[in-house]
């Protein structure tokens, strides 16, 4: 399935599909010189949008909860690169743990946990899934719409100390976390012995921002631009960020108008050089936390001034009720794909360095310049023939297997860009950090008194 586009693409982006063909060889090869020196997420899944004009990524999750929208003949696929991520990280896994978050009554979502279950047994795993809900204090049996059963059983801490987690008769060698812990790392997590946790702790939106994010992307896609000759402003969406906001208060609006008036400063001279009519926007979001919540389109930098009640009401709050205080502005990519006269926005899931199918978000009461993770969204999977790794050369830049290898491959460099962001926030790195610039503080507070 190759969704309708309302214009025709005879601009930049073609122009970058062709490009993509025509490099496809040192692509591959430069990722996986990539993939050499650094260790790419357990599984990911990027939002992408497609302008016409550009296409690049909007959103990055490292715990993607939509298996269950994925087409079902690319089982085999997922099958395959979990076996790879699993043998990299944890050769000798017998027993997996599951760890889903607490969404008991969705679910859609809980399909999503079942379908995760189904590829990782066939990877040859043995999986139960554990419960962090205090209401689930003996297994638990849920009907799922699809007829599936997912069988929920309470975590505890096992052996001498409660050293490790597991459940009653099962201790894993691995803890694989659908959780993406908005809430922070709660007790049951921390302090484990000899478990391997996927992805670690520091993934979950308690430590990470997406601002951190889209700067290591800023570097790969610069780099990638570099490789293969492009203008790297086609696939990476600029950002600023602010980081003490108060929507209550309404503390933090100056700063948001005037990062809002640079972003759209840049966009327009942008927009221009490519010849793009239509008025640019950006998005303004929560800088940590998923689930659409927070989100607000802007066009221009008053409409972030005297924001009304019910709008400072969305943005404060996020995902497990955590106040917002940091913010993204974040370039708007319009999107210009319709599927079943619906806007549409392709996600493509990748496990380990493999792309492994994805899907296109659909939603009938949005717009192309608005967030699709809405309520009104609907799922339709990414039909390919091929996969997102075959480009055919014979045929057009836009045919099917090419515009799907254009996603795969910005996808791709999303999941990059992920990887070089865990590493530069694991805890390790963070503290080396922290004491490197604590002594150079301390060295210029020595030299100033010297001087003095």
């Amino acid at each position: 399935m190759v969704p309708h586009l309302k214009t025709a693409l005879t601009g930049p982006l073609l122009e970058l599909e062709r490009r993509f063909l025509d490099n496809d060889t040192k692509i591959e090869q430069w990722l996986r010189l990539g993939w050499l020196e650094h260790t790419p997420p357990f599984y990911t899944s990027v939002d992408l949008r497609n302008a016409g004009f550009k296409l690049a990524p909007v959103d990055t999750n490292l715990f993607p909860g939509g298996f269950n929208n994925l087409n079902p003949a690319f089982l085999p696929l997922c099958v395959q690169a979990s076996m790879a991520a699993i043998e990299k990280i944890c050769p000798e896994a017998k027993n997996l743990l599951l760890v889903p978050e607490n969404h008991t009554r969705n679910l859609f979502y809980l399909q999503n946990v079942a379908h995760l279950a189904n590829i990782l047994h066939h990877a040859g795993l043995n999986v139960r899934i554990g419960s962090l809900l205090p209401e689930i204090t003996a297994p638990t049996i849920l009907d799922l719409p699809d007829g599936q059963k997912l069988t929920l059983e309470p975590l505890k801490r096992l052996g001498a100390g409660g050293r490790r987690l597991g459940l009653d008769g099962f201790d894993p060698c691995a803890i694989l976390l659908n959780n993406d812990l908005s809430a922070g790392v709660p007790a049951l997590l921390q302090n484990l012995h000899e478990q391997y946790l996927i992805p670690p702790l520091h993934a979950g939106w308690h430590v990470r921002r997406k601002s951190h994010h889209f700067a290591a992307y800023r570097e790969v896609a610069n780099d990638f631009a570099e490789a293969i000759g492009i203008d790297p402003w086609l696939i990476d969406p600029g950002f600023e960020v602010c980081g003490k906001v108060n929507f209550h208060e309404r503390s933090g609006e100056e700063c948001l108008a005037a990062n809002v008036d640079s972003l759209l400063f840049r966009m327009r001279a942008k927009y221009q050089e490519y010849g793009v009519k239509e008025a640019p926007f950006v998005i303004v979001k929560a800088d940590a936390g998923t689930y659409g919540m927070g989100i607000m389109t802007v066009k221009d930098a008053s409409e972030v001034k005297g924001l009304n009640r019910k709008q400072r009401n969305k943005m404060a709050v996020g995902k497990e009720g955590v106040q917002v205080t940091e913010v993204i502005i974040q370039e708007g990519v319009p999107t210009f794909e319709t599927v079943d006269e619906g806007v549409a926005e392709p996600v493509v899931y990748m496990i380990d360095r493999y792309v492994v199918g994805g899907f296109y978000r659909v939603n009938t009461s949005r717009g192309r310049d608005e967030n699709l993770n809405a309520p009104g969204m609907s799922f339709k999977p990414l039909a390919f023939d091929t996969g997102c790794c075959l480009p055919d050369r014979s045929r057009a830049p836009d045919a099917p297997p090419n515009r799907f290898y254009a996603y795969g491959v910005v996808g791709r460099l999303a999941m990059y860009a992920a990887a070089l962001e865990l590493e530069r926030t694991h805890p390790d790195v963070a503290a080396v950090a922290n004491v490197a610039a604590s002594v150079a503080t301390n060295a210029n507070a020595g030299q100033a008194t010297a001087t003095a």
